[in-house]
């Protein structure tokens, strides 16, 4: 997917830069080419990404290889009798213009900023698509599952244990969430909201209008809820099950997901895509919801304590985090840098046991709730060892033998196919 997100950016960079420079052949692969424009996009992208200094002959030379790799793969694909369908490939550049049409905020925006239609972009990106697929199919048949056996592991252990480094301080916890908007009065609250907002449009008001000022689903807002063409898959199953079962120019009745409650409308079918647009009402929190669920999780916390060994069991009860609910509100084991700030700074102030007092969670988009925290273990920093460590270093040892099979992989492939640097 970065791939073909990165040839729509292409298309755009082609597009103003062809009256301002002679493009010239900078690479030959087979039968494909390398431009000199296509280098200089990706140099540039990579550049900006990791800010690193564009002008490097070494970094050229690094991305000229991938280029150079990326068409070799694909024309051993073509030796290989490599098949993407048409349906994969259009799946890919729906996925793609759906996500720039929610970036520009409507499918004329995207269009101006490119300077053509939408279909006339995915023309253009459409057998460049193909490609990348067929490439990317192939090196994950070769390379998607490599096994290692205990011995390899134990070999490379004794190789490079002296260079491994420290294993980081580690800590495994697991936390009960209570979300302040689950409470049956705030839904009702925003479902009747939903509900009028319905009301007004079959009565003739503005759906556009309507959403643009009304929705909470912000990347959609500002295009009046429009969400592009998209396949089954994509949305939550409640959502989809409504949307892909209107008639065009329906609109759908209150539909409640795990995000809110939506009014839909179904604009255009197209094969196995719809085209549709909605509006998402989420519940509302208030003062009184937050503290309703800080006492709540204060009152779990004590009967906990109180009660010895059976987080896990109020945890699967009462936590609004279903993911980890069932599994007794366990988080797994995570090193400092992956906590966010305000986690680290509770759980490096606890012991192995200790459970938290309830701490506001911001889970993204707006979102948030309140957990309490339990530290279950606490893995100090130390050096690696295979009673201890034996997954992360087999992790280790997986990535550097793939590594290596695919650099003997590419190797073999410039022995066999013509390929030839021009500069």
């Amino acid at each position: 997917m970065k791939k073909v997100l990165s040839l729509l950016m292409f298309v755009f960079f082609v597009n103003i830069s062809a009256q301002e420079v002679i493009d010239k052949i900078i690479a030959v692969v087979g039968d494909e080419i390398i431009l000199n424009s296509e280098l200089e996009f990706q140099v540039g992208m990579y550049a900006a990404q990791r800010k690193l200094d564009s002008t490097s002959p070494e970094l050229k030379k690094e991305l000229l290889n991938k280029l150079i790799e990326d068409k070799l793969m694909y024309e051993q694909s073509l030796l290989d009798s490599i098949e993407v369908s048409d349906d994969d490939v259009n799946r890919q550049l729906e996925q793609v213009i759906s996500y720039y049409t929610q970036q520009y905020g409507s499918q004329e925006r995207l269009e101006e900023a490119y300077g053509m239609s939408v279909e006339k972009i995915k023309r253009e990106m459409k057998e460049d698509t193909r490609k990348n697929l067929m490439a990317e199919m192939l090196k994950n048949q070769k390379f998607a599952k490599i096994d290692v056996t205990r011995r390899e592991v134990n070999q490379f252990y004794e190789t490079y244990k002296d260079s491994l480094g420290l294993v980081a301080e580690k800590f495994e916890i697991a936390h009960i969430f209570i979300n302040p908007k689950s409470t049956d009065k705030l839904k009702k609250k925003a479902k009747a909201f939903a509900q009028s907002l319905r009301d007004s449009i079959a009565n003739g008001a503005d759906f556009d209008e309507l959403a643009k000022k009304n929705s909470d689903d912000v990347g959609s807002a500002k295009a009046g809820g429009d969400l592009g063409f998209v396949k089954r898959g994509v949305f939550y199953p409640e959502f989809e099950s409504a949307a892909f079962g209107l008639k065009e120019g329906e609109l759908s009745q209150v539909i409640e997901s795990p995000v809110g409650f939506h009014v839909i409308e179904l604009i255009e079918k197209r094969g196995e895509s719809i085209r549709a647009r909605h509006i998402l009402v989420k519940p509302k929190s208030d003062d009184a919801a937050d503290l309703k669920a800080i006492e709540e999780l204060t009152d779990i916390r004590d009967s906990v304590i109180s009660n010895k060994n059976n987080f896990s069991y109020y945890a699967s009860k009462f936590s609004n985090d279903k993911e980890t609910a069932k599994f007794g509100g366990a988080l797994g084991t995570f090193e400092a840098g992956q906590l966010e700030k305000s986690m680290l700074d509770q759980v490096y102030k606890m012991k192995e046991g200790d459970i938290s007092f309830p701490k506001r969670l911001d889970v993204g988009n707006g979102e948030y709730g309140f957990h309490i925290i339990k530290l279950l273990k606490r893995i100090p920093e130390h050096k690696p060892t295979l009673e201890t460590d034996f997954n992360e270093i087999k992790k280790i040892t997986e990535f550097r033998k793939r590594e290596k099979l695919y650099k003997d992989w590419v190797a073999e492939m410039k022995d066999k196919i013509y390929w030839e640097i021009r500069i």
